[in-house]
C-alpha cells in the first residue's frame, strides 16, 4: 500500500512538473512574439547612426581616426559629420549636416560641400557615396545608415502599400482584408456541405459504410497542405481561368475553393462525432411523436449537437485563416485592394512565409507584427463564435 501511494505521488508530481513546464514554455513563446511585434511601434531600429565603409583603410570622423574598421557608430543626436580619408588623387573631405527631427528620410542629411563622389539613395534612411577607382569592383564606398523612427500603428493597420525593401512602407490593410475574405469565403463555401455530410453519415448512412467513409475523411484531414496547393495550382487555377476568361486564375476565388476543400474533413469529422454523441433517447422521443427521420435529424439531433458543430467551425476558421502553403500557390500574392473575387490576393500568413527568409531589421520586426495581427484576428473571430454559442445555449 505504501509503495502504491509513493508511486501515485511520484506520477502526480511528474505530471504537475511537465504541465507547468509546458505552460511556461507556451507563455514564454507568446510573450516573445508579442514583444517582438510591439517593438517597431515603440523603439527606433538603432540607437544611433552607422557609418559603413568599403575599401577605405583609414578614415577620420569628427576628428577621431579609425583604421581598418568596417562599421563606425555615431550618436543619434550628432548635428554634423566631418569625414576625412585618403582616396585616389589625394585627401577627400566630406561635411554633412544631420536633422534627426526631419520626417522625410531623404532630407535628414544635407551635404554642406561637394562630396566629390556619386551620391545615391538605395533605400529609405540609407545614403551611399561612391568614389571611382581603376576597376569598377574596387570603388570606395561610404554608407550612412540612419535609424528608422518608431512606425505609426495607424499607418501599419490602415496603410495600402507594403514596400519593405526600398521605401520601407508597411501597410497591411489589403492583407487583412484578403485574409478575412479568404477565411470567411472558405467557411461559407465549405461549412454547409460539411454539416450536411456529417448529418448524412451520422443519421442515414449504414454504420459499416459510414465507418469506411469516416476513415477516408480522416485520411483527407491528414494530407499536407502543400498537396492541396499543388492540386489547386494544377486543377482549380486553370479551371477558374477557363471559366471566367481571365489572364490568370490565381486569385481570391481559387484560394477560397482550396481552403474550403481543406477545412471540409476537419469540420465533417468533429461535427459527425458530435452528432453520433446525441443520446438515442432524443431520436426515439421525436420519432414516437410522429416526426420523420429527416425532421428528427434536422430539428432534434442537429440542435443538440450544435456545441460540437461550432467547435468544428472554429477549427475550420482557424485553419483557413492560418493556412500558408496552399494559399501561396493559388492566390497570386499581390498586395492590393480587391475589386473582384478573381483579383490576386495576399494573406498575412503568405507574407510571413514569403519574406521571413530575407527580412532584416525593421522588416523582420514588422513580420512579427503581422503574426501578432493574425493571432488577434483569429482570437476575435473565435471569441465572437463562442459568444454566439453561449447566447444560443442560454436561449435554449
Amino acid at each position: 500500500m505504501m509503495d502504491r501511494r509513493k508511486t501515485d505521488l511520484f506520477f502526480k508530481r511528474l505530471v504537475a512538473l511537465v504541465s507547468g513546464f509546458s505552460i511556461l514554455a507556451l507563455g514564454a513563446i507568446l510573450v516573445f512574439v508579442l514583444v517582438q511585434g510591439a517593438v517597431p511601434f515603440i523603439l527606433p531600429t538603432d540607437s544611433g547612426i552607422r557609418i559603413v565603409i568599403e575599401r577605405i583603410d583609414e578614415i577620420t570622423v569628427n576628428g577621431q581616426v579609425y583604421r581598418n574598421t568596417a562599421m563606425i557608430p555615431v550618436p543619434r543626436n550628432t548635428p554634423s559629420l566631418s569625414l576625412r580619408f585618403a582616396g585616389q588623387g589625394g585627401e577627400r573631405s566630406i561635411d554633412i549636416e544631420i536633422s534627426p527631427s526631419e520626417k522625410d528620410p531623404e532630407r535628414m542629411i544635407r551635404f554642406t560641400a561637394d562630396a566629390g563622389g556619386e551620391i545615391t539613395y538605395p533605400e529609405a534612411y540609407v545614403y551611399t557615396l561612391s568614389y571611382p577607382s581603376a576597376l569598377p569592383g574596387l570603388k570606395q564606398k561610404i554608407h550612412l545608415i540612419l535609424p528608422e523612427p518608431p512606425y505609426s500603428l495607424h499607418r501599419f493597420l490602415g496603410g495600402l502599400d507594403w514596400r519593405p525593401t526600398y521605401t520601407k512602407v508597411y501597410g497591411i490593410f489589403p492583407m487583412i482584408i484578403g485574409t478575412i475574405l479568404a477565411g470567411f469565403g472558405a467557411v461559407f463555401l465549405g461549412v454547409p456541405p460539411a454539416i450536411l455530410c456529417a448529418l448524412f453519415m451520422g443519421e442515414f448512412l449504414h454504420p459499416r459504410i459510414a465507418s469506411v467513409a469516416r476513415g477516408g475523411i480522416e485520411l483527407l484531414a491528414g494530407i499536407p497542405s502543400v498537396v492541396y496547393g499543388f492540386f489547386g495550382l494544377m486543377v482549380v487555377v486553370p479551371a477558374v481561368k477557363a471559366a471566367f476568361k481571365v489572364p490568370s486564375g490565381n486569385g481570391l476565388l481559387s484560394a477560397v475553393i482550396i481552403l474550403a476543400l481543406m477545412i471540409l474533413p476537419t469540420v465533417i469529422t468533429i461535427a459527425e462525432t458530435a452528432i453520433r454523441a446525441v443520446p438515442r433517447s432524443h431520436r426515439e422521443a421525436s420519432l414516437s411523436l410522429g416526426a420523420s427521420k429527416m425532421q428528427t435529424a434536422w430539428f432534434v439531433v442537429l440542435p443538440h449537437a450544435r456545441s460540437g458543430v461550432l467547435a468544428g467551425i472554429i477549427l475550420g476558421i482557424s485553419r483557413a485563416m492560418g493556412e500558408t502553403m496552399a494559399v501561396i500557390l493559388v492566390a497570386g500574392n499581390s498586395v492590393q485592394l480587391l475589386h473582384s473575387p478573381l483579383d490576386s490576393v495576399r494573406t498575412l500568413t503568405a507574407t510571413i512565409a514569403l519574406e521571413m527568409g530575407y527580412a532584416q531589421g525593421r522588416h523582420s520586426e514588422m513580420l512579427f507584427s503581422v503574426g501578432v495581427m493574425l493571432f488577434i484576428i483569429i482570437l476575435l473571430l473565435n471569441s465572437i463564435i463562442l459568444r454566439v454559442r453561449r447566447l444560443t445555449d442560454a436561449e435554449a
